[in-house]
């Protein structure tokens, strides 16, 4: 087994330009975001050890949250995951793999997460 690290921001909720119907397409759609980005690590990770050798988690969320563009309407929610994945790899080449699970909170009747998991690896 390979050693590996994960990193792991969940349950952002986040109000997005997306949808199909008409009446998604005019306003903000709330969508709940989750997203765990694997990345290449050291040796191992001592006291000492600076930020550097990892990632910083404010990276991770900020690729769910203001690197989204806010006047792009994104038909599809499962092209807001792909943005996610390419802000994070363009941004750190030590980044391996992105999950992005994204739930469309406004379609939920009675509680139930309705949505998409978009797994991407580096290309």
């Amino acid at each position: 087994m390979s050693d590996s690290l994960q990193l792991q921001v969940h349950d952002l909720e986040v109000e997005l330009l997306t949808g199909v119907y008409s009446e998604e397409t005019h306003l903000p759609q709330p969508l709940r975001i989750s997203v765990t980005v694997d990345i290449d690590l050291p040796e191992r990770f001592e006291p000492d050890t600076p930020l550097k050798a990892s990632k910083n988690y404010m990276d991770v969320k900020h690729a769910a949250t203001d690197a989204l563009p806010k006047d792009v309407h994104f038909t599809l929610v499962e092209a807001v995951a792909e943005h996610i994945c390419d802000t994070l790899f363009v941004g750190d080449a030590r980044v391996r793999r992105v999950e992005v699970r994204i739930v469309k909170l406004a379609i939920a009747e009675q509680g139930e997460s309705i949505g998409i998991t978009l797994v991407r690896g580096r290309r």
